[in-house]
């Protein structure tokens, strides 16, 4: 006996769960749904992403729903487009053997018109973001005013993307009267005041603890030096040959430029943020699905609503700001009762984050070191072996075989694998037999500060035609800071100093020690002389940045290499040349660059030749 008739669905639906293949039902199917079926109530689901939510309020909404009546009886919030269209779809298959039911999909990047014609023919059933659903109802395109369900799905992640004020504009053209089922992976202050506010004593369904993690995800951290954070991606992706991952960044800048270094480090990359067009994200979703993509570089936002299956790995390369948003992005992997892991690559600063999300989570984190160089490459090897073994035999090639074997009889077996292996490995342990230890983190010396001031000395000066000003504007537009958080800023001829809080000193060393000014590398590092008098020496080596001429404009250790790696399993590819899919390439650092020179030349012409007599007045206030 299937165990879904034990909770009370009726024969369409369980004629379509069939068909489906679903057997047993999960945690939160067992609790919701025989209580959404016999009560007309409220309720308050939280539960961790791909743990059968929609399957869980779908179908005791669709037993509920009068398919002979054509108004519009439930609604379905949701925060993204991709997880709107996810839920129709989900809807309409669970519902395909009941006959006048209609479902109907509302978000923006579609045509309004179209959605509201599609309302008009008779929609049971509405699924909307919030954005467009305000839209529809200020033009007056649909009536909400009899429904007897809403279910917002995903709560959190639609409050903490800013729709607080849709959704409560929304509920305000409801009845008083609904059932309000709200689904929700962590339970912050904001959907708590939504429950008091527009539910009536909602009965609260729990799987696992609040804001807890996935038993099903391993969590693990990677401490690095901030300059080391791109070539620990890197490892972490060669040590998992078969990685299929969401790699999460804090900016839409930071996102495009790791993508873009990945996909000229051969890797299969692509980036998906706020900035790309809908055809864009459509298209770069539709390869993630198909695993055309292996490494998926997104944002928080632009990742909402992703339900891919089999991720085997989420990798924070930055932190979130917000601990509950980690759980959100772990929960992308270990879905459908598979394992997932959750990578965090770190600084010594941000140990204490992860035991802040520890305890939130109630989960261990687990400190493993960046894998070395040979470490990657015996990984690499052994797979390479096990493709070999598990590989199909063509038997195309059986006309050729007689001339093969001519011309390979006198190399002994041993020999043979030998060289067979080495056509595909001998550049990667090319590239790795000579490659750093990324696990040596400095002690006090070179230890990041995790409070106070913190000064920077970076090899761009006057001579780059920088003044305080200037400098100062370009460290914010680049930092994506606030202008008071740079001050102290003094300029020299070849280099010059800034000041952040300490707060930031991770976000400084790993984003300016990634771009270039005019074609030169930026060097950023931390000064020891934290109070600034120092202004004409390096604090260590004693090189006089003045009379040396200026910044570090040799290779940076560590950089790209050569051949770079091959799409699928990270083996080194033969050529070192940039691919992009499907258009031209280019460089975040060049293109950057070209964007910082034009806003200097911009400022040095729109401002007036008296500022220079004030200059000096400033400087010495600001500094």
């Amino acid at each position: 006996m299937n165990k879904f008739e034990q909770l009370g669905l009726n024969e369409s639906l369980l004629k379509a769960i069939g068909d489906l293949g679903f057997e047993t039902p999960s945690e939160v199917q067992e609790k919701a749904i025989p209580l959404l079926l016999e009560e007309d109530t409220d309720i308050v689901a939280l539960a961790q992403t791909g743990t059968g939510k929609t399957a869980a309020f779908g179908f005791p909404l669709i037993q509920k729903i009068d398919p002979f009546n054509r108004q519009t009886q439930a609604l379905i919030l949701s925060p993204t487009r991709e997880l709107c269209l996810q839920i129709t779809n989900e809807i309409k298959l669970y519902s395909k053997y009941i006959d006048g039911l209609h479902t109907v999909a509302v978000y923006g990047g579609a045509s309004i018109n179209d959605q509201a014609r599609e309302v008009k023919r008779g929609a049971q059933v509405i699924v909307a973001t919030p954005g467009r659903m305000q839209d529809m109802i200020n033009r007056g395109m649909v009536n909400i005013k009899n429904i007897s369900i809403c279910v917002l799905d995903e709560a959190d992640e639609m409050l903490n993307m800013g729709f607080y004020e849709d959704i409560t504009s929304i509920l305000s053209d409801t009845p008083k009267d609904k059932n309000t089922w709200l689904f929700s992976a962590t339970m912050p202050q904001e959907v708590a005041r939504i429950a008091k506010e527009f539910m009536k004593n909602p009965q609260e369904i729990t799987v696992g603890h609040k804001n807890s993690s996935s038993a099903n995800i391993s969590h693990e951290y990677y401490l690095v030096n901030a300059r080391d954070r791109y070539e620990g991606l890197k490892r972490l992706a060669d040590a998992n040959p078969d990685i299929f991952s969401v790699i999460f960044c804090r900016t839409k800048r930071d996102t495009q430029a790791v993508a873009e270094k990945l996909i000229e480090d051969g890797y299969n990359a692509a980036a998906l943020h706020g900035d790309l067009s809908q055809a864009q994200r459509d298209g770069v979703m539709k390869s993630f699905r198909g695993r055309q993509i292996q490494m998926l570089v997104a944002t928080d936002v632009a990742a909402r609503g992703i339900d891919v299956d089999n991720i085997t790995h989420v990798i924070n390369y930055q932190l979130p700001d917000e601990i509950e948003t980690y759980t959100h992005r772990s929960g992308r992997t270990g879905r459908a009762g598979k394992s997932g892991t959750s990578f965090v690559i770190i600084t010594k600063s941000e140990i204490r984050k992860i035991h802040s999300i520890e305890r939130i989570i109630k989960t261990k984190f687990e400190e493993k070191a960046i894998p070395s160089g040979m470490e990657i490459c015996e990984i690499q090897l052994l797979h390479l072996a096990n493709k070999i073994k598990d590989t199909e035999t063509d038997h195309t090639i059986d006309t050729y075989l007689p001339s093969i074997m001519d011309l390979l009889q006198d190399i002994p077996k041993e020999d043979l694998i030998k060289k067979v292996v080495s056509i595909e490995f001998n550049r990667f342990l090319n590239y790795y037999k000579k490659s750093k230890d990324l696990t040596q983190i400095p002690g006090k010396a070179g230890e990041v500060p995790t409070s106070g001031a913190v000064r920077y000395f970076i090899n761009i000066g006057s001579r780059d035609d920088y003044d305080w000003m200037t400098l100062k504007d370009f460290l914010r537009d680049t930092l994506d800071v606030g202008r008071d958080d740079i001050f102290k800023v003094d300029v020299k001829e070849g280099f010059s100093f800034f000041n952040t809080d300490a707060e930031l000193a991770d976000k400084v060393m790993s984003i300016l020690n990634e771009i270039k000014v005019n074609g030169r590398k930026i060097n950023v590092e931390i000064s020891k002389n934290d109070g600034g008098k120092n202004q004409g020496r390096r604090d260590h080596g004693g090189r006089d940045r003045k009379r040396d001429g200026g910044g570090f404009s040799g290779r940076r250790e560590g950089g790209n290499r050569e051949g770079g790696f091959r799409r699928e399993g990270g083996a080194p590819r033969s050529d070192s040349r940039p691919r992009r899919e499907g258009g031209s390439e280019r460089k975040f650092e060049s293109r950057d660059g070209a964007r910082r020179t034009e806003g200097r030349s911009e400022r040095r012409t729109t401002t007036s030749d008296s500022r220079s007599m004030f200059d000096k007045a400033k400087r010495s206030r600001r500094s």
